[in-house]
Order: C-alpha cells, then structure tokens, then sequence
C-alpha cells in the first residue's frame, strides 16, 4: 500500500481531465491525454512534427537542410540511424562518463568552497558540457554559458516585425545567434576540418552541411540536451531534499536502482509537457476522428499519469512500479515513435553523476524553496533559485 507521505508533483501544469483521453479543444485543437492513444499519436505514420517554432524553420529557403528536429519522413530516419551510436549505452558509458564524473567533481568542489550555490548553475554547467562534447563544441571562446543563457532566456517575446518589441526580440536573436556562430560553432568546424573526430559536427561535415546547417543543429540539441537536462536535474533534487526517506533510498542504492529511481520522478515531472504533432491523413485517435491538417497536443504529464498504465496513485512518486503497455520507467518523458529523445539514457546517467556526488556531501541541505516559470508553448518548466548550501543552520 502507499504511504501518504509519498511525494506528489512539484509542478502543477493546471487541472487534469480524468477519464478523458481524447478531446477537441475550444480552439480546435486535439488534446491527447490518454497514454495509449498519446503513443499512437507520437508512433503514428500520418503524423509530423509540429510546434517549438517549426513554422518559422518551414520558411527557409528549400536549399537549407532542416535540423534533424524538424525533419520528418525517410530523410529523418536515415538522419537518426547515422547519428544512433553517439547514443548507444556502451559509447555514452566508454566516451561520456569519464567527463560527466570530471565535472561533476568540480561542481561538488564549487559547492565545497563557497558553501552556497544555485543548483541551475551547477546542472547547467554539467549539462553543457556534456552536450558539447557530442556535439564537438570544443574550441569555444570563453563564455559559452553566458551566451547559451542569452540565447534561452527565462522569458521568450515574440520576434517580428510589427511591434517595437517584436522588433527588438528580432535583433536580439539574430545577434545571439551570430554571437554563439562565431564564437562557438565556426571555431569547431574549423577545427573539425583541420581534423576529424568522433562527434556530430564531423558527421555533419561529412554528409555537406554548411555552417548555418550546422549552427542550427548545434542549437536543438542545446535546447534539448543542456536546457531540459538542467530542469530535470533540479526537480529530482527539489524531490530528494523534501523526502528523507527518497533520499536515503537513493544514496543507499546501486546505479541501476538510482536511474530507476530518477526515472519514476521524471514519468511524474516530465520537462516538457506538451508534444504537438499535425496529422498528415485522417486517422483514428482513441474513439475519435482527427482530419488531414488538424493540430493534435499530446499532454505528457497527463499521459504518464494514466491509471490504466501507471497503476494505483499516478500522481505519486513511486519508484520500482510497474508499468504495462510496454512503458518505460519514464513513461512518455522522452517522447516516442520517430522523434523520441535519442539522449535519453545520457540525461538520466548525468543526472545521476552529479547527484549522487552531490548528495554525498555531508550536511547538505536546500535553502527556503524554488521558484517555478512556466514556457507555455511547450508546458515545460524552469526552477530558479534552488539553492544548496552545507553551512549549518544559522
């Protein structure tokens, strides 16, 4: 039986719907929340990818390859299979977990030193440097931080051109953009050129990518690996801090038992909560009939709170509970079908490296309580001001 001293959600995106799977909204729009009839949406042969901007990426000139994000069909499969082994178990164990530990080290001793620090520092640090190293970010000029935290802000306007804030969103972007090319992305390629590596920038070269090409793709797998791994770290520690006994499980655990254990807070808190796909064709969700061109949102972190999959207590932190259907530990965290996360294993073992070291700290302890914002567009979250320190109480 559960304990009602189970931990619940941190975030709360707004009401649930129970018992309501499939349904049009009020602006048209279909709304999945129901997990089978979510995984047949992201699964589905007539659906493609929609959203996180994907109208203004289809108003590039047709010469310029889309990210591998936008992509969809034959050419996004042969993208996804070429670029599949930067993300195998093995090569994320033999070519990421030396560096992981490394910097995971330095942010411990970060903590050590000063006594105090913000925790999103510490998970972006750990995020980013991960990610470049995949990617082949690695003859950045000083500051790569600071420009990423530019270029992803807390709050996002709308670029364009009718409005002076839209105006000033536009320049701004662009500069960011131009900013992180030439201090980050063209000193790669160059240095990619010179000599070849294993990582994705080579993989780009070697398949013709200009550098805009290039830049593009540098920046969705930022957004993707460095922006939401830091989030996610942030609310398992968030969780960890408010329950003694979680925590003491999880420091007790063996790995295998500590990524289980984070799964099962990201399945309750999944970063983005909202997945857009267009239909292509009509189609069958669930009972209902969705039409060629028709919008559908699948709500993650309803869908992974669906009884009929999770069991008993959804919305409870559980970890070792079994899923059915053929779900993950996660649930739909990561998505499904053609565009789940191929990062998923390397989030949750990061996440772990850091934590792990972190919580082995003696006296380590949160100060007052996170501030939550909400990125409506894509239901995702961002926790501020989660603050670790080991000084004793005063």
């Amino acid at each position: 039986m559960g304990d009602a001293r189970e931990s619940v959600r941190k975030v709360e995106r707004g009401p649930a719907r129970p018992g309501c799977p499939v349904r049009r909204g009020a602006d048209g729009t279909w709304e999945v929340r129901g997990y089978a009839a979510a995984r047949e949406v992201l699964r589905g042969a007539e659906t493609v990818q929609a959203g996180l901007g994907i109208e203004t990426v289809e108003k590039l000139p047709s010469r310029i390859r889309r990210p591998v994000l936008y992509q969809d069909g034959p050419g996004h499969r042969e993208q996804r299979r070429q670029t599949a082994r930067f993300f195998t178990p093995r090569h994320v164990d033999e070519h990421y977990r030396e560096l992981m530990t490394r910097v995971a080290e330095e942010q411990v001793a970060v903590v050590r030193a000063a006594g105090t620090a913000q925790l999103s520092d510490l998970s972006f640090t750990m995020a980013i440097e991960v990610v470049s190293d995949i990617l082949g970010l690695t003859h950045s000029r000083p500051g790569l931080k600071s420009r990423l935290e530019r270029f992803f802000p807390e709050e996002f306007g709308q670029p364009g051109l009718t409005s002076l804030r839209g105006l000033y969103w536009l320049v701004r972007q662009n500069s960011n953009w131009l900013r992180i090319h030439l201090a980050d992305v063209r000193p790669a390629i160059r240095a990619h050129r010179r000599r070849e590596r294993d990582d994705l920038i080579s993989h780009l070269l070697a398949e013709g990518c200009s550098d805009a090409e290039i830049l593009g793709e540098c920046l969705t797998y930022a957004a993707a690996g460095m922006v939401t791994t830091r989030e996610f770290i942030c609310v398992a520690a968030w969780h960890l801090f408010d329950d003694p006994r979680l925590l003491e499980r999880y420091r007790s655990a063996e790995e295998p038992e500590r990524l289980e254990l984070l799964r099962e807070i990201l399945r309750l808190e999944p970063v983005v909560g909202r997945l857009s796909r267009r239909a292509t064709a009509p189609l069958r969700v669930g009972e209902e009939s969705v039409g060629a061109g028709e919008l559908i949102t699948v709500f993650v972190d309803e869908a992974n709170a669906d009884p009929e999959v999770v069991g008993r207590a959804p919305g409870r932190l559980r970890p070792g509970r079994v899923l059915t259907q053929g779900a993950g530990a996660a649930g739909l965290a990561f998505g499904d079908g053609a565009h789940r996360c191929p990062g998923a294993g390397v989030a949750v073992l990061e996440a772990d490296v850091l934590l792990s070291r972190l919580f082995a700290l003696d006296g380590l302890r949160m100060v007052g309580r996170p501030r939550v914002s909400f990125k409506d567009e894509i239901g995702g979250y961002e926790i501020r001001n989660l603050t670790v320190t080991t000084a004793a109480p005063g």
